[in-house]
Formats: structure tokens, sequence, C-alpha cells
């Protein structure tokens, strides 16, 4: 009769303390003085460059800040270009739930445009404006899906890494874009420079009185804050997130591992598709070689500034957007060279991004 060996006690697991209002509110205190020192360090950088320059920066802050937030055209251009950076993030934020890294943006967006475009100009004369319009923003989500599906698809079944063929794909939306306002779209009524037919009037998006601001902004808060909820509150936005913890750990527990993967593609690319149909309908209004230049790219870095949050993402966007419009104010006001507001963009990217970044703690042994 053998005798078997005891297996040694091991420690009961221990259970963090919940967090208490107190705990959470020193937390947030401490993330806000983060951000504040790291955007100050690159405001003092920026200053240093503007001396060796010869120009003073006290004058140029106080311009651009007069010129961009306390006048009122400058504030509502701040909240139209945040909502395609909005939704260009969100497309960044859903794949990444699931470990994914979504750079085609840019491409998503302009082919959710060009899917609204081609739709206004197929049904534009025969439907009601308001179908017409909910017609051209469905077109673009699907568009938009489906361009961010192809990623999806090669990422899948022949293992091209999702973050190269979607850079990739921005490049062919854009020659797709150019090639069609060069020839069968292009508006023969027009100046003859290189332009889609104007969208109809009736299939607009509305503005709010008095303002320049289209109501699609409501549409990106309501998208911000359904990506949130379905991330706290739904199965699969917890699936999504064991998927990109571990994905081996989640297909060995039964997750469905690849169709979690295509299905955040797809909504990724949905949520841009949708920025591009909102630029269209409510500020381009035509399809032309420059639109919605950069949204994708600025929607990336709203997005990892935002630390991939959805709520967060729309005060990345419209940092951002603030960033765009004031350096519309170096140029005029202060007669610095364009470059010069990118330059300020980019310090306090790396400064937020570099000098914010969670720190991890040692695990105990």
């Amino acid at each position: 009769m053998t005798a078997t060996a005891e297996a040694p006690p091991t420690d009961p697991p221990t259970t963090p303390e919940p967090e208490t209002g107190g705990s959470r509110l020193a937390g947030l205190g401490e993330v806000v003085l983060r951000w504040a020192g790291a955007i100050a360090g690159a405001i003092i950088i920026f200053a240093a460059i503007l001396i060796s320059k010869g120009t003073d920066p006290i004058s140029v802050f106080t311009d651009t800040w007069s010129a961009t937030l306390l006048n009122s055209y400058s504030v509502q251009q701040i909240l139209i270009k945040a909502a395609p950076f909005a939704l260009a993030a969100l497309a960044v934020v859903v794949p990444s739930r699931a470990g994914l890294v979504n750079v085609g943006g840019e491409g998503q967006v302009i082919v959710g445009a060009i899917a609204a475009a081609g739709l206004d100009l197929a049904f534009g004369a025969s439907l009601p404006g308001g179908l017409m319009l909910l017609v051209m923003l469905l077109g673009g989500v699907l568009a938009g899906a489906a361009w961010a599906g192809i990623a999806a698809v090669m990422r899948l079944t022949v293992s091209v890494n999702e973050a190269v063929s979607t850079l990739l794909l921005n490049y062919v939306a854009l020659d797709l874009l150019l090639a069609l306002i060069y020839q069968p779209w292009k508006d023969p009524l027009g100046s003859g420079q290189p332009a889609s037919r104007p969208v109809e009037d009736a299939a607009k998006l509305p503005v709010f009185s008095g303002t320049s601001v289209h109501l699609g902004l409501l549409l990106v808060v309501a998208a911000a804050v359904a990506v949130w909820a379905v991330f706290r509150y739904t199965a699969w936005g917890y699936q999504l997130q064991a998927v990109g913890g571990n994905p081996e750990a989640a297909r060995r527990a039964g997750l469905p591992v690849t169709r979690l993967l295509l299905t955040a593609m797809l909504v990724g690319g949905a949520l841009a598709g949708l920025g591009g149909a909102i630029h269209l309908t409510g500020v381009e209004y035509q399809l032309r070689p420059g639109f919605a230049s950069q949204v994708g790219y600025l929607g990336f870095l709203a997005s990892w500034l935002a630390r991939h949050k959805p709520g967060a993402v729309l005060l990345a966007a419209t940092v951002l957007a603030a960033l765009a419009v004031a350096g519309d104010s170096l140029q005029l006001d202060s007669g610095l060279p364009a470059a010069t507001a990118n330059i300020l963009t980019g310090l306090i990217l790396i400064a937020v991004l570099g000098w914010t970044g969670t720190r991890k703690k040692a695990s105990s042994r």
C-alpha cells in the first residue's frame, strides 16, 4: 500500500479591495496632472522653437487662443472637423479591443464617401431627401465595413498583417476616388476641376439653427456612447477583450475567435465609412481630390491619444481638430509656416503618449 504525497498548501488567492470614490478621484486627479504636465512641457518646447525663430511666443499663444477658442466661427469649425476624426478613431478603438491594428481609417472614410456619393448620383433625383440621406449614410456604413473586411479576410485566410493591408488599402481607395472624379463621375456642369456632382440639397445633413454645425455631430456622440455600452455591457464586448488579451486561450475556452476578429474589423470599418458619409453630406457635399485628407490618420492618432477609450476619443478628436484650426491662425495672424501647426501637434502627441503612459507595477511573488 503506497502513501500518496500531499500537495503543499498554497496561499488562498487574494481579492483586491474594491475601489472607493476617494481612490477613483485620486486616480483621476493623477491622470489630469500627468496630462497637464505633458501638454505644458510640449508648449514650453514649442515656445523655445518660436524664440529660436525670432518670434514672441506670448503674442503667438495669445493670438492663437483668441482666434481659435474665443471666435464662434472657429469653435464651429472645430466641432465640424472633430466629427470625422472621432469616427475614424472609433474605427481603431473597436478592432484594438480584439488585438487588431486598423491603420485603414483613411481608406474606409474615402470608400464610405464614395458609396454615399454613388447612391446620390443613382437615386438622388427619385428618392425623397430624408430617405436619400438615410440611404447614403447606410451605404457609407456598409462600404466602410466591406473595405475593412478585405483586410480581415486576408488576415484570417493567408495571415497578412492587418496593419499592413489596411495601410495599403488607403492608397487603393484614394486611387479609386481619383479615377471616379476624373472620368465617369466628373460633374459636367462644374468648373472643369475634377469633382463629383454636388449632393442634392434635400439630402444634406441639417445644421443647428444659427450655426454651420451639422446634426451629424449627434450621430458621432451616439456612436461613441454605443461603443462604450457594447464594451461594458455585452458578451460580444467581453469576448473581444478576451481575444485581445490572449487569442489562443480564448480559442481553447471555446470562443469563436475567427468570427470575433472578423466582426471587430467590420464594425471598425463601418464606423469609418459612416464618418466619410457624414463628411460628404454635412461638409464637403461633393467628392474632390483632397476629400477627407488625413482624416483617417488623425483619427488613428486620436485613438492612441485616448488610449483606445470610446469616451475619451471625443475629447482627443476635439483637441486634434482645435490644433488643425489653430494652424490657420498661426499662418494668418502670426505669419508662421504651415508646418508650424504640425510641429505643435507632434509635440503634444509625443508628450501625452510618452509622458502619461501607465506604469505597470511589478507583480509580487
